[in-house]
């Protein structure tokens, strides 16, 4: 199965979709698109051999339209936004839909929604008071965060100092969460059934 990857950031989450990629062998890395040109993750890609697109309307970049068509060449299967802060399209949505899906540092539908991404995320759970929080793999609709829910996995934070110490345990939770659901969809196991999401063992 052939993925994409966008991000925004450094790419923690792309590094260990590439590492999950070498162990089971199920699913290839095609693409890693990004809305900046510094963007850090590019480095992984290029370690990886991987090409690397820029989306947006500025000059030298490649616009989402150009982008699908560029995709249904490549015959991607599924696009993985890993820490993407852009929002998509929606004619792009609906080009791909149930084929795009997004992880959120914080237990869906809370602490979900425009703004809430990294430290911001991780800070309105600390100030909360929460006891638990953790990620969760969603597919991606029109709107921030509101796509169906395909996996989750928690954290105990009850003992937490700062915001810094949950993003920590968060992440690490990302790392295992991601690429086990696109490893799923590889083998054809994530299903929607009565309006559910069934992840199948």
């Amino acid at each position: 199965m052939k993925i994409a990857v966008f991000v925004s950031g450094r790419g923690s989450n792309l590094q260990a979709i590439l590492e999950s990629q070498k162990q089971f062998d199920k699913f290839e890395v095609s693409a890693v698109v990004s809305d900046k040109f510094d963007c850090a993750a590019f480095e992984i890609a290029k370690n990886f051999s991987i090409p690397t697109f820029t989306v947006g309307n500025k000059e030298r970049c490649i616009s989402f339209n150009d982008l699908s068509n560029l995709f249904f060449e490549y015959q991607i299967e599924l696009i993985v936004l890993a820490g993407f802060l852009k929002l998509l399209p929606n004619e792009f949505v609906n080009q791909f839909n149930n084929k795009i899906i997004n992880i959120h540092p914080a237990l869906l539908p809370s602490f979900g929604g425009k703004g809430m991404y990294g430290l911001n995320v991780h800070k309105a759970v600390f100030e909360s008071s929460a006891k638990v929080s953790g990620a969760s793999v969603h597919f991606v609709d029109p709107t921030y965060d509101t796509g169906k829910i395909i996996a989750q996995r928690c954290v105990d934070i009850s003992d937490v100092k700062s915001p810094e110490e949950i993003a920590e345990r968060v992440l690490k939770i990302e790392h295992q969460i991601l690429p086990y659901v696109i490893d799923k969809f590889a083998d054809g196991k994530i299903k929607i059934i009565d309006n559910r999401v069934v992840v199948i063992d």
